[in-house]
């Protein structure tokens, strides 16, 4: 697209890019500041982590902290490859499970007609407003009452319905034609077909970016491992990973936290990095009717 010949959006570097890219770069730079220090926190030596005045950047990277989580674990009745095993399952068949809920509820409550629709939106939309802690006693309730405490569901179930994920979702899937859906519909196609064959391709872009939103929330998550579950076996890693910093609050327990850190933050880093470009499709969209 040209305005006064001049492309909105070109493909290839042009000058005019420079005084966005001068924009954008003080941003750029402060947002990453968090994420720099975090990497390098977690290679400091023990001098440095406790230098004044502080630095940011490592001087003398090591691995010690790093090896002092692994001999420290290993010394734990319940080795961390079991935590680590939890957490992977837990946090799958979570995302898993809740982006097919989320996609097909979006899809019914979007293109559906049926009694109770309307209601069904608002309250979601108060859903929303509710942090997790606000609904922590409904939660466990509905889990004593399903008599899945201690059990792997314990970790699974109050974290299914993420209200944000579905209200984003939903409104991408306003944005497909209905004409594709009737032109379905009058080749014999059923709802879930539909669902299948036209809704998931075309609302990819808002299934990344809610799968990003869900895995964050489960991977960091101790509420269910703190108050649902009390088997230490089927415990997760963050779990885990803040016992053991919370029970070596020492010294010497400072380079194992800042390792422990590290090994939580990574995974969501790798997980937006391969979906970047579904989320900025998302947020480029967001706001088309």
């Amino acid at each position: 697209m040209a305005y006064k010949g001049k492309r909105i959006n070109p493909q290839k570097f042009e000058r005019g890019q420079i005084k966005i890219l001068l924009a954008i770069l003080p941003l750029v730079i402060f947002m990453a500041l968090p994420i720099i220090f975090i990497v390098n926190h977690a290679f400091k030596p023990m001098e440095e982590l406790f230098a004044f005045p502080p630095t940011f950047f490592v001087n003398n990277p090591t691995l010690d902290n790093f090896v002092k989580l692994g001999k420290f674990s290993d010394t734990a009745s319940i080795p961390i490859t079991r935590y680590i095993f939890n957490s992977i399952l837990v946090t799958g068949l979570t995302v898993g499970l809740s982006l097919l809920f989320t996609t097909m509820t979006a899809f019914a409550l979007s293109k559906l007609k049926f009694k109770g629709r309307n209601l069904m939106l608002q309250i979601n939309q108060i859903a929303i407003m509710f942090v997790g802690t606000a609904v922590l006693i409904p939660r466990f309730l509905v889990i004593c009452f399903f008599g899945v405490n201690n059990s792997l569901w314990a970790h699974i179930l109050p974290l299914l319905a993420v209200p944000v994920a579905l209200f984003l979702v939903k409104q991408f899937v306003d944005q497909v034609p209905d004409s594709l859906i009737e032109a379905a519909y009058i080749d014999g196609a059923t709802d879930f077909q539909v669902y299948l064959k036209v809704i998931i391709p075309m609302i990819k872009p808002a299934i990344a970016t809610a799968a990003i939103m869900v895995f964050q929330q489960v991977w960091g998550n101790m509420e269910t491992s703190n108050y649902f579950v009390d088997d230490d076996g089927i415990k997760t890693l963050t779990f885990y990973m803040n016992t053991l910093v919370n029970a070596n609050n020492t010294v010497a327990g400072q380079g194992m936290a800042a390792a422990a850190s590290l090994i939580m933050f990574l995974p969501n880093v790798i997980l937006f990095a391969f979906l970047q470009d579904k989320v900025m499709n998302t947020m480029a969209n967001s706001g088309i009717k």
